[in-house]
């Protein structure tokens, strides 16, 4: 029996597999590479987050976006230059073909429960069991559209995530519902594109990134307003480097902060593209929709209590993702039921191990457990250590034991040898 399956080849997965196969824990990883930044993120988006934020993360930091862009002689800086969606999409690919290339381009169609772990399915037939299975599936599965719209249809509503390629807009009206960066971004890019663009937010005001100036910024600067791999401030940083800590904070605390801490808002490169370019509707929210001459109409509410309307060809509804574990069909209503989640949470022990012994969470399905670190790429060298973890010393006991179906080849622990004297000498 093979001891782990990784689903999802992300930043999330592909750190877990790179980690793996460092220790020598045997795994099969299975996933389209880069999938949601390659196929549903706009053309010509750039990542919010700092470039010495957005690495992938192998153990001894061998291969971080910083090196892969002096490579590829790539304009690149800690922070102050925005890190470009291709930038970001090839070194993930590349970061794949030096770390984890036994990815196996295929889906998972069904995991259940089978004697000492998980039979998974494969979109090819095969089956595959293993002891653990870890869950890296990102916001794949969790595209949330407000309950008023819903009973549009598609060719008058979508959402964000459906679009990678906006250049159908061209010539045609859309409204862009949220106000967070997803939708700025797209408002933005629509613009540019030739689309006649309307923004419609419930915030009362657009919040952006401040740019940085570039000016050395003072100790007391640095005390009181520290920088992080979630932006600065104190709170941040906690946030950013003691999820372990946030684990152990009352469960009503968590859920409080994971949806108020870091609210909508964009980059600081996108607000010349929509302020003062596209038509905002801003204090609105969108109570109920419908079809009038081929177009789609939203009634908008206002906080004061004002009424509007407004029209287009297309509403793209860029409202964010909500994990809801019904929606991950591929797992069996048994493993669903079992994994106790309710409305709010599914709750996860310190090593991201759910109510399912052997069935791991990270990413975004996290980020209640281990707070909104769970929600970006810097969240994944934690997840990554905390599963490596807890697999490797399930593993160091089915040695022990003289466990077969963990065992590993002498060439593999040989290799964990010369990795960790690497580790060592690297520090």
């Amino acid at each position: 029996m093979l001891n782990t399956v990784i689903i999802g080849a992300g930043p999330y997965g592909l750190s877990v597999a790179a980690h793996f196969r460092h220790r020598g824990i045997p795994f099969r990883i299975f996933g389209r590479p880069m999938d949601s930044w390659m196929a549903h993120m706009p053309k010509g988006m750039k990542l919010k987050s700092d470039g010495f934020a957005s690495d992938i993360y192998d153990p001894v930091g061998a291969f971080t976006l910083k090196k892969f862009c002096a490579e590829r002689h790539i304009e690149y800086g800690d922070t102050g230059i925005p890190v470009h969606l291709d930038t970001f999409t090839a070194y993930g690919l590349a970061f794949m073909e030096r770390m984890v290339p036994e990815l196996e381009n295929k889906m998972v169609v069904s995991i259940d429960r089978a004697e000492d772990g998980f039979r998974v399915t494969l979109d090819d037939g095969e089956t595959v069991n293993a002891r653990h299975v870890v869950l890296a599936v990102g916001i794949t599965h969790f595209q949330h559209i407000p309950n008023t719209l819903t009973h549009m249809p598609p060719e008058a509503l979508s959402h964000s995530y459906a679009h990678r390629d906006l250049e159908k807009f061209r010539g045609r009206s859309v409204i862009v519902l949220g106000g967070g960066s997803s939708a700025m971004d797209l408002a933005g890019l629509l613009h540019e594109g030739g689309a006649e663009v309307q923004l419609v937010a419930r915030q009362s005001t657009l919040k952006f990134h401040n740019k940085p100036d570039g000016k050395k910024r003072s100790l007391w600067q640095q005390l009181r307003n520290p920088q992080s791999g979630l932006g600065p401030g104190m709170k941040s940083r906690f946030y950013a480097d003691l999820p372990n800590i946030f684990h152990y904070l009352p469960r009503n605390t968590r859920l409080q902060i994971v949806r108020t801490h870091l609210g909508p808002s964009g980059g600081w490169f996108i607000k010349d593209m929509v302020v003062g370019k596209v038509p905002l509707f801003l204090g609105y929210a969108a109570e109920d929709a419908e079809m009038r001459s081929g177009k789609i109409t939203l009634a908008l509410s206002g906080k004061d209590g004002s009424k509007k309307e407004v029209s287009a060809d297309h509403v793209i509804a860029a409202t964010g993702y909500k994990v809801d574990l019904d929606r991950l069909k591929f797992l069996s209503s048994r493993i669903r039921t079992q994994l106790k989640g309710d409305e709010e949470t599914l709750p996860l022990s310190s090593s991201f191990e759910s109510s399912v012994p052997g069935m791991y969470f990270i990413g975004v399905a996290a980020a209640d457990s281990f707070g909104p670190l769970m929600r970006f790429a810097f969240g994944a060298g934690f997840a990554a250590r905390c599963v490596t973890n807890a697999i490797g010393k399930s593993l160091s006991r089915g040695r022990a034991f003289g466990a077969a179906p963990n065992a590993v080849s002498p060439m593999n622990e040989e290799a964990e040898k010369n990795q960790e004297a690497e580790i060592i000498s690297s520090r």
